[in-house]
């Protein structure tokens, strides 16, 4: 074994250490008392903590990278509404994470806190599903995040002049044009124009876009004194992106929306008879930014202070999202020059790539400045995915250490050079090529991989949010400084009756009537994950994990 590496191990299957810890280190003390030993650097602060967790949720960027689903599945009421619904529960997961990360502060999260709070009958089998589900839910979102931005990156981008060139030059040939009426002036769309790009599915520059991106990602992961200061360096980014696009957008289009048509227009093209049904599909869309909140409890044992600090960067990532992602929809949809049929049909399959052209509608640099507002919005999704790989990677190296992956002593192993767990942010990444060569690029592959995350971290908070209320009590568990009483009673009720909500209703199909482009295949993803989990418990899991 290098001599830069070790593995770290428990005592024994209930995590208490054998012996006592000597050290002036607090948190080093408290992290002993949950059955580990401190082996990773505590380096970040907690400013490049709520980088982490914001870089990764980026609520405005992904609005942005699933508009397409919104618009059609309730238009700006959905979008508008649909966020302040969806951050009002992201509240509640916050603070029953919060109060979970405060009183047991472990790399492990909500695995760790289903085995401390399930019955001894079924917390090695709770904790062991949790531990799997939160680890395909990291995976999944990766792969989401890195699809998003193959969409709008190179394979697209790289395209957009041509594409709009080719529109333009039809559009000042009559016999080519059909034109159709809109509130704000006609909207023009040449007769036979292909298909938007994206709808056709990958195309091998985008299949390369993933990987690269994936790739990138990666890198930045693989040396862990550089980290925090990769993650302050995005939130800056994703924020100083967000005022530029906030101020400039509004400023050069040509006219603006009314109130009405921003607050109070309801968009169905889902083939739902029932517009209720319509709008919770689309509610994806919205659900996708707020998904990922238990971030930053997989970086307890690389912060100082965790049970104070994680609590603020997960709170902090919800209030910072609420507040980016409403006032990004509501700006945007008021600096709409034209039709919501321009966003859908666009030759680029980008909507927000769309909405920036129209915004310039006039201006000497149309191409050229919308081409520089959707870098803003790559360049922050590359934080997005950067953020995904440190958490994807926390997720699969705290749970290998419990022994409940295959290969969990090869995989538990710290690079105490790099200060990172190497291999399985490396088998994680390489997880997340294979899933994205799989799907090979869709939108239907798209929102079944953003709702596969969503309900399957959904899952892992509930476990063991369920056997704090029910089964060991919330009075009867340590409380750590961040505790909210009754008001934590409440989000954990909130967070339990959300989940069952989501596993049911986001499994419909996003069209009717159903055909194999547009089917919700998000049932088939958990019977894939259940039938791995539990193979993998009947042959290996049962008797490793909890004894590495």
């Amino acid at each position: 074994m290098d001599s830069h590496e070790t593995i770290l191990q428990k005592s024994d299957k209930d995590r208490r250490p054998s012996s006592i810890v000597v050290t002036d280190d607090a948190d080093a003390v408290r992290l002993a008392e949950l059955g580990y030993t401190q082996v990773l650097t505590r380096k970040f602060s907690v400013w490049s903590l709520l980088g982490v967790g914001f870089s990764l949720t980026n609520s405005w960027f992904g609005l942005s990278a699933a508009m397409v689903t919104g618009i059609n599945s309730g238009g700006t009421a959905l979008i508008i509404y649909g966020v302040i619904i969806v951050a009002c529960v992201s509240s509640c997961v916050a603070i029953s994470l919060s109060e979970l990360a405060s009183a047991m502060p472990s790399a492990g999260g909500q695995y760790y806190w289903a085995h401390e709070l399930a019955s001894e009958r079924w917390k090695r089998v709770a904790s062991y599903i949790v531990g799997w589900f939160s680890w395909a839910g990291s995976i999944f979102c990766s792969a989401s995040v890195a699809l998003a931005l193959a969409f709008i990156s190179s394979g697209n981008v790289l395209r957009v002049a041509s594409d709009l060139a080719k529109a333009t030059t039809a559009k000042n040939s009559e016999s080519e044009l059909r034109t159709s009426t809109s509130p704000s002036g006609p909207t023009l769309r040449p007769e036979g124009y292909p298909p938007p790009a994206a709808a056709e599915g990958f195309g091998e520059p985008d299949l390369q876009s993933y990987q690269v991106i994936n790739a990138f990602a990666a890198i930045f992961n693989c040396y862990g004194k550089t980290l925090p200061w990769t993650a302050s360096f995005t939130l800056y980014v994703s924020l100083i992106s967000f005022f530029v696009i906030l101020v400039t957008v509004p400023s050069v289009t040509p006219a603006h929306k009314p109130a009405s048509f921003v607050f109070a227009t309801f968009i169905n093209n889902t083939g739902w008879n029932q517009p209720g049904i319509a709008f919770i599909v689309g509610l994806i869309n919205t659900n996708w930014p707020f998904c990922c909140l238990d971030c930053a409890t997989h970086l307890s044992e690389e912060v100082p202070r965790p049970e104070r600090n994680i609590p603020i960067a997960i709170c902090g990532t919800v209030a910072i999202g609420f507040v980016t992602a409403w006032f990004f929809a509501v700006a945007m949809f008021f600096s709409l020059y034209g039709g919501f049929e321009q966003l859908v049909s666009t030759p680029t399959g980008v909507p927000i790539l769309a909405l920036f052209y129209s915004a310039l509608t006039g201006r000497s640099a149309q191409v050229a400045g919308a081409i520089v507002l959707e870098s803003l919005i790559l360049a922050t999704g590359l934080g997005c995915q950067i953020a995904s790989h440190t958490w994807q990677s926390r997720l699969l190296w705290s749970f290998a250490r419990d022994g409940g992956v295959p290969g969990s002593k090869y995989l538990a192993v710290i690079n105490e050079k790099l200060d990172v767990p190497l291999r399985a942010h490396l088998v994680s990444c390489g997880l997340v090529a294979v899933v994205g060569s799989l799907y090979l690029g869709s939108y239907t592959a798209f929102n079944s991989m953003v709702t596969a995350t969503i309900v399957l971290l959904y899952i892992s908070y509930a476990v063991p949010i369920y056997s704090l209320l029910f089964v060991r009590g919330r009075n009867n568990i340590r409380h750590g400084p961040f505790w909210l009483g009754k008001i934590g009673m409440v989000a954990n009720v909130v967070v339990l009756c959300w989940t069952v909500f989501t596993l049911v209703m986001y499994s419909f199909p996003y069209t009717m009537p159903v055909a194999a482009n547009t089917m919700n295949y998000v049932s088939a993803v958990y019977f894939a994950v259940s039938v791995i989990v539990a193979a993998d418990w009947m042959f290996r899991g049962r008797k490793e994990y909890g004894h590495v």
